[in-house]
This record gives structure tokens, C-alpha cells and sequence, in this order.
């Protein structure tokens, strides 16, 4: 017999389903927004004309945003930023996080006391700025990296994951004679690749977003990452050398459709990476969250 929904349920299901379709607009509609406005025509946006369908198909801006070099330079700076810095992030909680998970290491309470009390109390910034500064990584691209190698709460994740694989598993691999460096890269990070999927994702998006630390630490206009030109680019309303030329060259330009045109070619490369590790970070969340 098939199970009929009571009045009740068929209420809450009803306000689920409205909740999710305000929570999905209020997501969406910016973002539709932001493509509307990057092909819609300077007419068009001058006149307050567009909202989420593009008005007189405009692509000159993608035209520029792709000819910039000043973008593109940025562009790379920042996939460096990302690819490096993830790296350094995952090395670094990998390896403080095995030794951290093993019952026998001395003075682990202190070691995860002393980590807890730097989410609690945070590091000032004026004191690490002068400490960025006293290690001369002002306007380098590992003033962005090093001050931030290791999340406390990623590492706790990773402790946590690393505490629910089978201990047999790594007695066995001591009694073969494996090292515990062997035995952590070959037989604990594999196992774990969920996990390492969400922290990777965790790290590699922060760096992409990141543009205070690039406001704090980069004064170099050829050291400036992708957020930091944004914003610039944004808050400033600036324009660079190249988009300047071909307004002076006849070229109609509106700057909000610059600016739109490179928010979304900046925000799809990160957009495009989600569908393809979706699977593992929704697992790795959920193991991370439950195991003990």
C-alpha cells in the first residue's frame, strides 16, 4: 500500500521546497545578473535597462578582458598562488596531523592545546605584518603562502580522519619493516583521499578568494594577484592602461560591463574544478564531521 503524506508533512515539504527555491534565487540571480550585464550593451547599462537578460548582445568586453595583460598576469599569479600555496597547506597539515592522531606521541595534549589557543586568540595584525615585513616577503608572492601554511581547523579535520583508520593496518606495515614517513604517504594519505579531496578544495578556494592579505602585504603593481586587481578594479573603479587605449580609440566601453566581464571570466576557472571533485568533498565532509 503506498504511503500517503499526512497534512503536516505536506506542509513541511511545501516550506522546504519554497525555502529552497529563495535560498537557489538568492544565489543565482546575482550571478545571472553579472552575465546579463557583461553582453549587454553600454547603451543598455547606462540606462539602468538590464536586469537578468542581456540587452543588445555585447561581446567587446570579453574582447578586452581577454586581450589584458595586466589581467593575465594577475591570472597567473594567482594559479600560482593556488597551486603552491594548496601544496605547502596540505604538506604541512598532513604531517602535523599523523603524528598528532598516534596514541604514543609525548606531549601531544600540550602540542594540541597550544594549537587550539590560535583559533581561540588570533595572531594581531600590525604584529604579523612586522613580521611579514622583518622576513622581507612584502611584495612576494610567499607573503600569501608561508603567514598561512596551516589551517588549525583543516588540521583538526584531518587528525580526526586519520584517528578512524584502522591502527591493525599500520602495525602490520611496521612489522614489514615500513618507516612511519612510508607508512603515512603510502598506506594513510591513499586511504584517505576524501578527506584530502575536501581539505584541497577547503585550501584552494581560500586562496583564490583571498584579497586582503594581498591588500596588506602587495604594493608592487606587478605582484598583484587576481582579487587584489578586482578590487581595484571594482572599489576603485579604475581602469588599466590596455582598456584605457581602446576607449581612446573609439571603442564604446562601458565600465561596469568590464568590471562584470571580469568578475565571471575570474570566477569560472573555480566554478569548473567543484563538479569534478563533488563526490569526494561531499564524503570527505561528512567522514570529517562524524568520525571521532
Amino acid at each position: 500500500m503506498r504511503y500517503r503524506l499526512t497534512f503536516g508533512e505536506k506542509v513541511f515539504d511545501a516550506l522546504n521546497y519554497i525555502v529552497l527555491l529563495i535560498a537557489c534565487a538568492a544565489v543565482m540571480l546575482p550571478f545571472l545578473y553579472i552575465i546579463a550585464s557583461s553582453l549587454s550593451s553600454p547603451e543598455a547599462l547606462i540606462r539602468g535597462e538590464v536586469t537578468f537578460w542581456p540587452k543588445g548582445l555585447n561581446l567587446t568586453n570579453y574582447q578586452v578582458v581577454m586581450e589584458n595583460k595586466v589581467f593575465w598576469r594577475s591570472f597567473g599569479i594567482t594559479l600560482f598562488i593556488v597551486v603552491v600555496g594548496t601544496a605547502v597547506n596540505m604538506f604541512m597539515t598532513v604531517v602535523t596531523a599523523y603524528p598528532l592522531a598516534k596514541q604514543g606521541l609525548k606531549g601531544k595534549n600540550i602540542i594540541l592545546l597550544l594549537i587550539v589557543f590560535t583559533m581561540i586568540f588570533q595572531a594581531p595584525m600590525i604584529p604579523t605584518y612586522l613580521i611579514v615585513k622583518n622576513l622581507h616577503l612584502l611584495n612576494t608572492v610567499w607573503a600569501l603562502i608561508i603567514p598561512g601554511a596551516i589551517s588549525a581547523f583543516n588540521m583538526f579535520i584531518c587528525l580526526t580522519f586519520f584517528r578512524s583508520l584502522p591502527e591493525e593496518l599500520f602495525e602490520a606495515a611496521r612489522v614489514d619493516g615500513m618507516k612511519e614517513f612510508s607508512i603515512l604517504w603510502r598506506i594513510a594519505v591513499p586511504l584517505s583521499t576524501p578527506i584530502m579531496v575536501t581539505l584541497i578544495l577547503f585550501y584552494a578556494v581560500s586562496h583564490w578568494n583571498n584579497y586582503f592579505s594581498a591588500l596588506l602585504y602587495i604594493n608592487d603593481f606587478k605582484q598583484r594577484p587576481l582579487q587584489l586587481y578586482l578590487y581595484n578594479l571594482i572599489a576603485q573603479f579604475n581602469m588599466n592602461e590596455e582598456m584605457a587605449s581602446l576607449v581612446e580609440s573609439n571603442v564604446v566601453l562601458s565600465p561596469q560591463g568590464l568590471q562584470m566581464a571580469t568578475i565571471l571570466v575570474a570566477t569560472v576557472p573555480i566554478l569548473l574544478v567543484y563538479p569534478f571533485i563533488q563526490k569526494h568533498f561531499i564524503k570527505g565532509a561528512l567522514i570529517g564531521s562524524i568520525k571521532e
